[in-house]
């Protein structure tokens, strides 16, 4: 059974290049979103195994959007995706409960290899 991912980052490309990683890896990619509102609900909806969320994005950035999915749902594994000089960020993001950080431009098997870890 493919685990099934929800992909968060506000730029369209950057999702579907993720989107283009996972599905080649024979992951389900199980729903979408462009911000941490709208990555709650889907959320919600969707209910994934794992959830790649971008740290900045309009609206509601990640890491609220992270410790919102994990006050839902504290088992919620979830992957912090950040551009380079990001640092202090993402320990934020590790703090709140997330469970590994790929850096972009993604690099397939770093982005497997960080999946496949946190499924473990």
């Amino acid at each position: 059974m493919a685990a099934k991912v929800l992909i968060v980052d506000d730029a369209a490309f950057m999702r579907m290049m993720i989107k283009d990683i996972l599905t080649k890896n024979g992951f389900d990619v199980v729903g979408e979103a462009n911000d941490g509102a709208e990555a709650i609900e889907k959320f919600k909806e969707v209910s994934p195994d794992l959830v790649t969320m971008d740290i900045t994005m309009p609206e509601m950035d990640g890491i609220t959007a992270l410790k919102e999915i994990r006050a839902i749902d504290p088992s919620a594994k979830i992957i912090m995706c950040s551009a380079m000089g990001q640092q202090s960020m993402v320990i934020d993001a590790i703090q709140a409960g997330a469970k590994d950080f790929i850096v972009k431009p993604f690099q397939a098997d770093r982005v497997i290899e960080a999946i496949n870890k946190t499924l473990g």
